[in-house]
């Protein structure tokens, strides 16, 4: 995140920071257009359509202008020349191409929106596929390129002739016709103007002339007179071909929109094809997961293996181990799966997140121009690092330029900070006293360069976890310093740095595996706690489903109480029995599974076998029990045992209600006050209710209308009263009511 020089914007940047420049371009090469890497809008639609084309086999389409300059023309009512004009042809027809084939999916439903203007096909026929102007529908152009060939067959066998004379034989340098300033020229000595008569073109090196015959000239004159009436003929197709397009402005925005879009897909999915790399797309979280990852600046490496699914990875470990090329691919990753760039990694069981902003604290900002030493440029990026929300950073050697143990301190709480304000952060770093310092955090992750101490060499592999040696004494003797100076900068280093280092690695590495034991210990609290509530939850469903199944029994028992009463009222012995049937098929059929019971028996349990009750002495297996019966031990299957506590039954109460069948269908209150009418009209549609009557009369006459009043309150409020009526005209009309019950 050095100072970027005005020429280059931040991505160009972070590309050449994360070495991905030869990627990158490369990747463009597959472009139609000159188009930024990032497709504006929905990603995740992006993405899906960029899946659906990479299913389908299809022809790249060829290189095409952008239609700025096309399109400014167009809304000036300026004459676009056959140039401009053939780029929207090329892409018309592209889209054509698309649209015949048929396709289905997404990609087809796109191209059947792609309504090609048919004004468009007027211009399009002009046209061949290298962008000719096709002159043979015209007969004018058709006959004037004619009489040009015709010049220049007379021209071509002048020159011939001319060469093959005896004439000028003499004065002919060589037999070769040359084009000098888009002249047929032959090249003479001097003193050719007595045989022959022309133009001198130019003077050779050699002292000889380049000379264009007269009868030449005239010709190529009587073709430029020719030419200028085609370009006359072409430019009143253009101004033709110009109008009609400035009709279809809205056509033409929109199919230069679509193709951009388009462009952006074909070229992720061809470059992927040519490299067999895999089109990857960022999720909507901070995590990252690479296995089998390859930064392209590498050749023949190691796939790449990370977690990166907390808020700080710190990479120690050997010098020269890949620290910040792993650094830089995690940075690399992310960039590309925003972008959607192809990458090589396995795609599915890799994870990217999606972030706002990627930042490299990379290089070293100490130099001549920024006049600031390396600390200082340091703390410089650092502060603009906290400008950011939501971003990636990477930060190599992050110690560099100052006191180690101070810059431990030091970064330490710009981390912590840095970690509220949301960013994640990938650091390398050679100094323990900071990767021991973060270690404690849970959010922190650990990661070491794996050196192979019996070759002497980095593996360009990694552990997580672990805080890991630098090697310096290995890594200098292997680039050439000599043994003698290594060995004495081990003995000024000393054995207690060593064991302090030591003590320092494995005491950070305990912590953590403490709290990885702590962890799963916690996450098989809460794995009980679940299988708890599921079983709660279990039992809840169990009583609910029975609940249901009461309720249902419930129902099929008043529906078959209402058939049967229905029965009663038909009278008839047939119209009962039929009326029964048809309840009986309403009840819910018996359950003919046998009820299975899983029983547990242990020593000493209270049982029953068959009508005798008993006491289990031994169980032999879960099968076999032997028991004590009245004296008598009898070896039995547990199956046939029951708990004496099971058998308890609750006491059966029978309820018989004896009904004197008294109720009628009239009840007559003539005469009787509100009160007294009252406690008989009472009695009377119980008793009807008991009988099984639906609807009953009620005399009380007309009178003064108090007893009336009375009897209309009394059944407005009668629980089991559905509705009431004045009775008709022949059976009392206003003075009796028709009860509903």
């Amino acid at each position: 995140m050095r100072v970027a020089p005005s020429n280059k914007s931040k991505i160009e940047l972070l590309i050449e920071q994360l070495d991905l420049n030869d990627h990158i371009n490369s990747f463009k090469h597959f472009f139609s257009r000159d188009t930024p890497l990032y497709i504006e809008g929905d990603q995740e639609l992006h993405f899906r359509y960029i899946k659906a084309l990479d299913t389908i086999e299809f022809k790249a389409p060829q290189k095409t202008a952008d239609f700025s300059n096309i399109k400014a023309h167009l809304k000036k009512r300026g004459v676009l020349n056959f140039e401009q004009i053939f780029e929207i042809v090329k892409v018309v027809r592209y889209f054509r191409y698309f649209k015949n084939r048929a396709l289905e999916g997404i990609i087809g439903e796109w191209m059947h929106k792609i309504i090609i203007d048919e004004r468009f096909i007027e211009i399009e026929e002009y046209f061949n596929q290298d962008g000719l102007f096709n002159e043979a529908l015209d007969e004018t152009l058709f006959g004037l390129s004619q009489r040009i060939k015709e010049y220049k067959n007379e021209m071509s066998g002048s020159l011939k002739r001319l060469i093959s004379s005896s004439k000028i034989t003499g004065y002919l340098v060589d037999t070769q016709v040359h084009f000098i300033n888009d002249e047929e020229c032959l090249l003479v000595r001097g003193g050719f103007n007595h045989v022959l008569k022309g133009a001198v073109i130019a003077r050779s090196s050699g002292g000889f002339f380049y000379v264009s015959p007269d009868n030449i000239l005239k010709t190529k004159e009587k073709i430029r007179y020719i030419q200028q009436e085609r370009e006359s003929i072409f430019y009143s197709y253009a101004k033709s071909f110009s109008e009609k397009l400035a009709e279809i402005q809205p056509f033409i925005a929109f199919i230069d929109k679509e193709f951009d879009k388009f462009d952006n897909y074909q070229a992720r999915v061809l470059f992927a094809r040519s490299k067999n790399l895999q089109l990857v797309k960022s999720k909507n979280d901070s995590h990252i997961v690479l296995n089998g990852f390859i930064h392209p600046a590498l050749q023949h490496a190691k796939p790449i293996h990370v977690n990166f699914s907390k808020n700080i990875l710190m990479i120690t470990g050997v010098n020269a181990g890949g620290k910040t090329m792993l650094l830089k691919s995690i940075l690399a990753s992310a960039f590309m799966a925003k972008y959607i760039i192809p990458m090589k990694l396995n795609e599915h069981t890799s994870h990217i997140g999606s972030f706002k902003s990627i930042l490299a604290v990379i290089d070293d900002p100490q130099n001549v121009k920024n006049d600031i030493s390396t600390f200082a440029g340091r703390m410089q990026e650092f502060s603009k690092i906290f400008e950011y929300k939501s971003a990636l950073v990477g930060v190599d050697e992050i110690e560099l330029g100052t006191d180690s143990d101070e810059a431990a301190a030091l970064f330490k709480v710009i981390l912590d900070d840095l970690i509220k304000r949301g960013q994640k952060v990938v650091v390398t770093t050679h100094h323990k006293r900071l990767a021991a310092l973060m270690a404690d955090r849970d959010d922190v992750e650990l990661m070491a360069a794996i050196y192979d101490e019996k070759l002497r060499l980095p593996t360009y592999e990694f552990m997580q976890g672990i805080i890991g040696k630098s090697y310096a004494f290995e890594t200098a003797s292997r680039y050439g310093i000599s043994n003698a100076i290594v060995n004495e900068a081990k003995n000024v280093y000393g054995d207690n740095s060593e064991k302090l280092n030591l003590l320092i690695e494995r005491g950070s590495q305990l912590e953590r595996e403490l709290k990885q034991k702590h962890i799963k210990v916690d996450e098989k609290l809460d794995d009980l706690r679940k299988k708890e509530l599921a079983l709660k939850e279990e039992r809840e469903a169990i009583f609910l489903e029975l609940q249901e199944q009461k309720e249902a029994l419930k129902r099929s028992y008043e529906i078959a109480i209402s058939e049967a009463k229905t029965a009663a009222k038909a009278g008839d012995s047939a119209s009962i029995h039929r009326a029964m049937n048809k309840a009986n098929k309403q009840l819910p059929p018996p359950n003919k599974e046998p009820l299975v019971r899983h029983v547990e028996f242990k020593i000493g349990d209270a049982v029953k076998y068959h009508s005798k009750k008993g006491i289990i002495i031994s169980l032999t297996d879960k099968k076999d029990a032997m028991i004590e019966v009245e004296g008598m031990r009898l070896r039995v299957k547990t199956a046939q045992l029951k708990h004496t506590e099971i058998l308890k039954q609750k006491s059966k109460t029978d309820l018989k209600v004896n009904v004197e069948k008294r109720a009628g269908l009239k009840c007559d209150l003539h005469g009787m006050r509100a009160e007294e009418a009252e406690e008989v009209l009472d009695k009377f549609i119980s008793d009807a209710l008991i009988s099984g009557w639906d609807e009953v009369i009620v005399y009380h006459g007309i009178g003064t209308g108090k007893l009336s009043y009375a009897v209309k309150n009394f059944l407005t409020a009668h629980p089991k009263v559905k509705k009431f009526e004045d009775a008709p005209q022949h059976l009392g009309g206003f003075g009796a009511k028709v009860v509903s019950l």
